[in-house]
C-alpha cells in the first residue's frame, strides 16, 4: 500500500514548484512556450511574479489532485491483484 497523502503533496509540491519557477523565469526568455501552453489550463498563470505563484498555486492543486487519484487507483489495484510468490521482478 502506498501514502496516498504523501504522494498528493510529493507530486503537488514538486509541479507546483516547477510551475512557480517557469512563470518567473519566463520574462528572462525561458520558458516562454511552456507558460503559454498552461495560460489555456491555469486561470491567471503568466510570466512574472504574480502568474508564477497563482500558477504554481493551480499546479500545486492539481498534481495533488492527480496524487490523490493515483495512489487510490494504486492501491485499489494492489489489493485485487496481489503479487504472487516468485513473481517479484
Amino acid at each position: 500500500m502506498i501514502n496516498i497523502r504523501a504522494l498528493a503533496l510529493s507530486l503537488g509540491i514538486i509541479w507546483g514548484g516547477a510551475m512557480l519557477v517557469v512563470g518567473w523565469i519566463a520574462p528572462l526568455g525561458y520558458g516562454g512556450a511552456w507558460v503559454t501552453l498552461f495560460e489555456s489550463l491555469y486561470i491567471g498563470y503568466g510570466p512574472g511574479l504574480l502568474g508564477g505563484v497563482i500558477g504554481g498555486i493551480w499546479g500545486f492543486i492539481d498534481a495533488a489532485i492527480a496524487g490523490l487519484v493515483l495512489g487510490w487507483l494504486y492501491n485499489w489495484f494492489s489489493v485485487r491483484f496481489p503479487m504472487r510468490k516468485g513473481s517479484e521482478s
